[in-house]
């Protein structure tokens, strides 16, 4: 009899236990501990599955610094990224593509894709891997920072990142200002394409580095036409109406910069004054979290050094 009420209790635990391993499972499965995926939600409530740990991302826009710092792998990015000398190793073995490739993209079996909103073939997009588009400007160009991270699952080293770029480049602006003057003006230039361009304060080349965190001013033509548009393209015989007590010149070597080797162009005060500090504009492009950090170390060499 006692043999038999043993089993029937180690029967009963057994089942027991069973149905607790089950139900554990099930907690797991809906808590998402152990998924390979996480939920990134957009700015219009949109919830994408992403990977949790992404290993073949294609990048249609210059996010690619920013996956760099955070070293995340990138198996395709766009033609400025891919031009970009600062990202050679990185994207030694990637491929250049565009949104119009979309055969391209599937046979490199990306596992996320990113970009912005206006591409064109967006729902094509969707169908190769989990896709996040953003809007250019709705965040601003730290907050873009952290919402890759997110996307990335790197929100908290986003977060991190850009409370130590602030601080750094805050003393930094610091630093320029009491060497020129708080008063001193700064302008950044640039000839793509046969055309002048000058820039405000959130389209890349600097821009945001200058104006926004380091807090420089900015010639009072320059935020009459430039500041709310983001650039004005201008003729080169007036560079020197926009040119500032400084002049940042973002280059392009393959170029023709032949206006810079005008009488009216040497004749610039901050040229003539060797206030003029020349820029690689292929390094410069962007405001990702990698290109942000060079451009802080090449202003801080040009500018106290």
């Amino acid at each position: 009899m006692k043999n038999w009420l043993f089993a029937i209790i180690a029967l009963f635990v057994v089942v027991l236990a069973a149905c607790s391993s089950s139900n554990d499972e099930k907690d797991t499965a809906n808590s998402g501990v152990g998924s390979d995926t996480i939920t990134y939600t957009t700015s219009k409530g949109e919830e994408i599955e992403v990977p949790k740990d992404p290993k073949r991302v294609v990048v249609l826009y210059g996010f690619v610094g920013t996956l760099k710092t955070f070293g995340v792998p990138t198996v395709g990015a766009d033609a400025w990224s891919m031009q970009n000398p600062e990202f050679d190793e990185y994207l030694k073995d990637a491929i250049e593509v565009s949104n119009e490739e979309i055969e391209k993209i599937v046979e490199l079996e990306p596992d996320l894709i990113l970009g912005l909103d206006t591409v064109e073939n967006a729902d094509k997009l969707k169908e190769i891997a989990p896709t996040v588009l953003f809007t250019y400007g709705e965040y601003s160009y730290l907050d873009q920072i952290v919402e890759v991270g997110k996307v990335i699952n790197k929100e908290q080293e986003a977060k991190d990142w850009v409370a130590d770029f602030e601080k750094r480049a805050v003393e930094t602006g610091k630093e320029i200002k009491a060497k020129i003057g708080a008063d001193a003006t700064v302008s950044v230039i640039e000839n793509f394409n046969k055309q002048i361009y000058v820039y405000g304060e959130n389209w890349g080349r600097g821009t945001e580095l200058l104006y926004q965190a380091m807090e420089l001013e900015m010639p009072a033509k320059v935020k009459e036409t430039a500041l709310e548009p983001g650039y004005y393209a201008l003729s080169s015989e007036v560079i020197a109406d926009f040119a500032g007590d400084y002049l940042i010149v973002s280059k392009f070597e393959e170029q023709d910069n032949s206006f810079m080797d005008t009488a009216a162009f040497k004749n610039i005060p901050a040229v003539k004054d060797g206030k003029m500090i020349v820029v690689d504009a292929n390094r410069f492009y962007f405001n990702d979290a990698y290109t942000l950090d060079y451009q802080l170390n090449v202003f801080r060499k040009a500018f106290l050094e």
